[in-house]
Formats: C-alpha cells, structure tokens, sequence
C-alpha cells in the first residue's frame, strides 16, 4: 500500500466531507481500525474475517487511501515506550491574520504531532493555534517550543505549555458498529 501525498488540507480549509462508506468499506474500516491483525498475511486475515477477497480488501483500502477516507496504514509508534516521556500541547495567541500561513509551518516542524487554528474563548482563553510537542523531557519540550516562538516572532502575543499527567484515554476516531445499541 503507499502512503498519503505529504500535502494536506490548510488550517482554514479542513478537508470537504467524503461521500458515505458502503457497507462493505465500512465492515473493513470497523475491523482494521484498531490495527491490522500481525500475521504474515494481514489483509488475508482480515478477507476471511469479513467472508470477501483478499484483493478486494486490499483495492478498497487502497481507493479509500486515495480518497482520504483512511490517513494511513502504518505502525504506530508508543512513544512512551521510546522514551519520551514529556507531551506538551503548547497554546500559542497569534495574529488572526497570520495565524493559518505560520500554523502550517509550525505543523511542519518534525516535532510538532498535531497543529491546530482554534477559536479563544476572551477574555480566558486568548489561544488560537494549538501544538503538541514531544520530548524526553520538559527541557527538551522547552527547547522545541522555544523554536515554535522564533518561527512565530511578533505574530506571537502569548505561549503556554500544557503538559499532560496521565493518559486516561488515547485513540483515534473509531466507528460505531451501527449494529450495536448505543449506550446511554
């Protein structure tokens, strides 16, 4: 399978909704959302599980692939288990006028896992682009945000760093098997 062009949607153009899933695009995404089965054959295992064809599964992961309904197939790294121990989202208030164009550039900076334009919420909250950022340590956490703040320069009013304490829950999106009853 290959993997998504590096180019991605701008800060204030998220990507246009996708058309529904059919059902069977939908069964392959609810049994490979939490990883593809570590078997010398993943999507064949996965084919069997779903009563359908090797090849199908894997023409209609690729196409979902291309269409962007699936980001990536790949390994997800633990990075605690790396050693990075230190998860800062780092808070940043940027001029409403420059906050798009220099939010991409924060996003591309190799330490920065997640970049988003938010909305502040004045007078509590004057933030509006949001990095997290992952170190060894709070030093190294503070070293990257330093970076962050002179790629910002005057556009930047204000910076915080929030650093996580515990993980209570870590996922991405997962579908709901619409055949199960929702919980209350």
């Amino acid at each position: 399978m290959r993997s998504l062009p590096q180019e991605s949607p701008t800060l204030a153009e998220p990507a246009p909704p996708t058309e529904h899933l059919d059902e069977v695009d939908r069964r392959i995404v609810l049994a490979t959302q939490s990883g593809l089965p570590l078997t010398a054959r993943p999507y064949h295992a996965v084919a069997e599980q779903l009563g359908i064809g090797a090849e199908e599964v894997m023409a209609r992961m690729a196409r979902m692939l291309e269409r962007g309904v699936i980001r990536r197939i790949g390994a997800v790294p633990n990075h605690y288990a790396l050693g990075y121990r230190a998860n800062g989202m780092t808070v940043w208030d940027v001029a409403d006028t420059a906050v798009d164009s220099l939010g991409e550039r924060v996003g591309a900076l190799p330490f920065v896992s997640h970049c988003y334009r938010r909305p502040r919420r004045p007078p509590v909250w004057p933030y509006n682009l949001f990095a997290m950022v992952h170190g060894r340590d709070e030093a190294e956490v503070e070293a990257y945000v330093r970076q962050i703040a002179e790629l910002l320069g005057a556009a930047c009013r204000g910076s915080d760093i929030l650093y996580s304490r515990g993980i209570l829950k870590k996922t991405g999106l997962r579908l709901r098997d619409t055949r199960e009853p929702l919980e209350a």
